[in-house]
């Protein structure tokens, strides 16, 4: 489990809770029948940094399993997660 750990999940967690907040907020602002011009660019806002940290998340997994393969610990494997990986991307 400790080679899932990657060195920029402690910020990917934060961008994640900030969106989370801002999530909970947008329903308040529906709830509040706010102009939903507004409520749509709020959504926007939410989608930007979901796909952000999505990016960083995969980027980083790319990168450490690229680092995990170099050091010989399978390169049939990184290459097969690389493939899982990317179609999200």
């Amino acid at each position: 489990m400790a080679e899932n750990k990657h060195t920029s999940h402690p910020e990917i967690i934060k961008r994640l809770n900030r969106a989370n907040g801002h999530l909970r907020s947008i329903v308040d602002m529906i709830e509040q029948e706010r102009p939903c011009v507004e409520i749509a660019q709020q959504l926007r806002a939410v989608e930007n940094a979901i796909a952000s940290a999505k990016r960083a998340l995969i980027s980083d997994h790319i990168d450490h399993c690229l680092i995990h393969a170099d050091a010989g610990e399978g390169s049939r494997q990184a290459i097969d997660e690389f493939r899982a990986i990317s179609k999200y991307w």
